[in-house]
């Protein structure tokens, strides 16, 4: 049987191998590819803010480098934030770690009258997973920070580089597009890449937006270092599902340690509930939009393949990724298809009556 006679499998043959060699590039790849990923994200985001001031005259590397700065200056805010109220949550420590102290005891005990493993066992086992080099455990610390620090430095440059030379770069795509398609790519480029910034813009306000609710909720549920917790977990919507689950459950745990009792925990998770429900059905189709609205499966496909190729980084930039691989393909005919196999349903239901007057206020 010869794949000419049946097309579609000289089709799928060729869906495997790009996606194989595609997966192998990538993971091989990874310390090349990250921090370039990570620039180019951060320099789609920052375009409209460069192209505002390039056109009241400034030179486009004075923009660009403005730009940067005042990235770094809101990452440095957000990170003081944090710094403020871990500083706060350490003086507290001696009574979380008491807390915790009992709450071992109780597990302990738990342990050994339903599973028969003695304290002096577990104490044991417990001591022999802690054993270890410390100054192996000290190189591999001091190693990983400047890994990262490197890679900082890395993700900046990149994104200097991809602002300044955006125009040479979008030459260079033309050029090497066949000639029949250059006047649709001239055309198709730009408002792919219009919508991507509109997305990642729309997702910082999000995420801004989000650290305004939680604040409040967690605030008036009584959640001590309310701050911490709400920064924590607006940020981490960045991963969907798996990032806002994974900092309220935090916040629960934390609720626990500190004494906290059943109307505590039960206000944290009211608190997500109402948080979750706004951001479904208010922000998400006002602020980020639909055009670049995912499956929630493929969003949670994208997020485990990220996971599986770049780890915590590959996370982190699996839905703009996506958010932009079916940004294109809805721009070209013969990959529509795949861009709506990416999509949420344009149809489904949405809540009415307030819900709708809601909508509008926020308008």
């Amino acid at each position: 049987m010869q794949t000419s006679e049946y097309p579609y499998l000289s089709k799928i043959r060729n869906i495997l191998l790009i996606t194989v060699l595609g997966t192998c590039i990538l993971y091989f790849a990874k310390s090349l590819l990250v921090p370039m990923v990570f620039g180019l994200v951060l320099a789609m985001l920052l375009i409209p803010l460069s192209k505002k001031l390039e056109a009241k005259g400034m030179n486009r590397a004075l923009a660009a480098v403005i730009c940067i700065l005042l990235m770094v200056l809101a990452f440095a805010l957000i990170i003081g934030l944090l710094s403020w109220q871990m500083s706060n949550l350490v003086s507290d420590m001696g009574q979380i770690k008491q807390r915790l102290s009992e709450i071992s005891s109780q597990v302990q005990d738990f342990v050994a009258s339903h599973l028969g493993i003695a304290e002096a066992k577990q104490k044991e086992i417990v001591k022999k997973a802690n054993t270890g080099n410390s100054i192996t455990i000290l190189a591999r610390v001091t190693g990983n920070l400047l890994g990262i620090l490197v890679n900082i430095i890395l993700v900046l440059v990149y994104v200097f580089l991809f602002m300044y030379f955006r125009r040479h770069l979008m030459d260079f795509v033309l050029k090497a597009s066949p000639d029949n398609q250059r006047q649709n790519i001239s055309k198709l480029v730009p408002e792919a890449s219009q919508v991507s910034q509109q997305y990642l813009g729309g997702l910082a306000l999000m995420i801004v937006t989000l650290w305004v609710m939680y604040g409040i909720g967690f605030s008036l549920v009584g959640v001590h270092y309310a701050i911490f917790f709400a920064l924590l977990c607006g940020t981490l919507e960045i991963i969907p599902f798996i990032g806002n689950i994974t900092g309220t459950t935090l916040t629960v745990l934390m609720g626990l340690i500190q004494g906290g009792d059943t109307k505590l925990i039960l206000g944290i998770l009211i608190t997500y509930g109402l948080v979750q429900f706004i951001q479904s059905y208010i922000l998400q189709p006002l602020i980020v939009g639909k055009e670049v609205n995912l499956n929630p499966f493929f969003t949670i496909v994208s997020i485990l393949i990220g996971d599986a190729i770049w780890e915590v980084p590959g996370m982190i930039l699996a839905v703009p990724i996506f958010g932009m691989i079916k940004i294109t393909c809805d721009h070209f005919d013969s990959l529509k298809p795949y861009g709506f196999l990416l999509g949420g349903d344009e149809k489904q239901d949405e809540p009415s009556g307030i819900f709708n007057r809601i909508k509008q206020m926020f308008k």
